[in-house]
């Protein structure tokens, strides 16, 4: 039998009434920021030097609320490492625009992570994938392979902008663009590493400007 009243109901559900409010709570919390809390607290201490507890008190959610939303610590360090070589890619890609002189490209480059790199409220921190992935990567296949992919994606990069240079007629004939990649890559890192080290930013924006000269294949190191 239908019971009494359960036609108004009904009736009253499609003059618009308000619908029974759904049991549980909705999250309280914002997922790209706790992403981007959990890459400052591991940026600080590392993979290994920061606990879970750590991780809790910088996203603001407790143990569960990690686990659901990210997995265990090593998912939310791969998370972590994903989203940081995502947002450098983007970086990247705007600083490298093809509407600019190379030498003015890559220069921004440099700029733009020097500007990352020294971005620590106290000592420099340099580059999170640096300073932390590789530490691990010796141990664990996950994250190096996915350092192992960002190094890789960032020679591309760097690769198609400077043969498109080439073809412009900004570099010399004989120019290699694979293996003038691999060493705007390797001055990315350098810069990271001697940040970390404590070497003066005013210094390494004098070393990235010899290494574009050299890039670029211009004379003078200055």
């Amino acid at each position: 039998m239908v019971q009494k009243g359960a036609g108004k109901q009904k009736e009253a559900r499609k003059e618009g009434a308000p619908e029974p409010k759904r049991r549980g709570r909705p999250r309280a919390y914002d997922p790209e920021a706790a992403l981007h809390q959990a890459i400052e607290a591991f940026w600080k201490t590392g993979y290994s030097g920061t606990s879970l507890d750590d991780l809790a008190v910088a996203t603001g959610m407790n143990r569960p609320s990690l686990y659901a939303a990210f997995g265990d610590k090593h998912a939310l360090y791969l998370k972590s490492l994903h989203r940081y070589l995502e947002m450098g890619y983007v970086g990247m890609h705007e600083a490298l625009a093809y509407d600019r002189p190379l030498d003015e490209g890559l220069m921004r480059v440099y700029e733009k992570s020097l500007s990352i790199y020294f971005s620590g409220k106290s000592d420099p921190r340099g580059c999170f994938a640096i300073g932390t992935a590789t530490t691990e990567a010796v141990e664990d296949p996950d994250i190096r392979a996915a350092l192992a992919q960002g190094l890789s994606t960032l020679d591309k990069a760097f690769e198609a902008r400077i043969r498109a240079a080439h073809e412009r007629g900004e570099l010399h004939d004989d120019a290699d663009p694979e293996a003038l990649a691999v060493l705007a890559s390797a001055t990315l890192h350098t810069i990271a590493i001697r940040a970390r080290a404590g070497t003066p930013r005013p210094e390494l924006e004098k070393l990235a400007r010899k290494a574009v000269n050299v890039i670029c294949g211009k004379t003078g190191g200055g």
